[in-house]
């Protein structure tokens, strides 16, 4: 397992959790979460920092509320992947279901959390435990990624750290705006892969994602 595995895996977990619903079990892990990335990846540590530090100053009903009025009240800020090309259309359908099937071949079997296969919390959990096939999905919906942290930094939400790190373990550079990142979509996946061992699961311990 190489050292550059290694920080990607603990990148994705740290993701998914960090996106997660902010409960009392989410915010407990953020001492953990600091910890792992100081010791693999000081880039990303640096770019979880404001929000890692931001939870620690803030009271948790505050957290939870800014993130219900962040992600769950605004569109501008949603975290499921296909909404951002497909949006509320029929097709989408039917790209949900192929999430659904991406999961299933792949063995994996995600935490009921009553969210859409797309949510990214949820796909970041599937690459962590499938890192090629995770990394895969990633970079075909890499253009969403972009929009959502760019959205982010616009609000300048302590959350676009955690989704700016994400993105810098894919290959390829990050759009430097909104223009950019449609002419990304408009493009279509990226056609370079990553491949990425095994999760080892001495890095941060699989936690369930937060419900609400």
């Amino acid at each position: 397992m190489s050292r550059s595995d290694a920080r990607r895996r603990v990148v994705y977990q740290a993701a998914s959790i960090c996106l997660s619903y902010p409960d009392e079990q989410v915010l407990g892990l953020a001492d953990v979460i600091g910890d792992a990335l100081a010791e693999t990846d000081r880039a990303a540590a640096a770019a979880f920092a404001p929000l890692l530090d931001w939870w620690a100053a803030t009271p948790a009903a505050e957290v939870q509320r800014g993130y219900v009025e962040l992600f769950d009240m605004s569109k501008r800020h949603a975290l499921y992947l296909s909404y951002w090309t497909d949006g509320d259309t029929r097709r989408r359908g039917v790209v949900l279901t192929e999430f659904k099937q991406r999961y299933r071949d792949a063995g994996v079997v995600l935490g009921e959390t009553g969210e859409l296969p797309d949510h990214l919390p949820l796909v970041l959990e599937f690459a962590r435990h499938r890192p090629d096939d995770g990394a895969e999905l990633l970079q075909a919906y890499r253009a969403s990624l972009e929009l959502i942290r760019l959205a982010l930094a616009e609000r300048r939400s302590p959350y676009a750290g955690v989704v700016s790190a994400v993105c810098a373990t894919l290959p390829g550079r990050s759009p430097e705006d909104r223009q950019q990142a449609m002419a990304m979509a408009a493009a279509g996946p990226p056609s370079e892969s990553v491949g990425l061992d095994p999760y080892d699961p001495r890095l941060i311990p699989l936690q369930p994602t937060g419900g609400r």
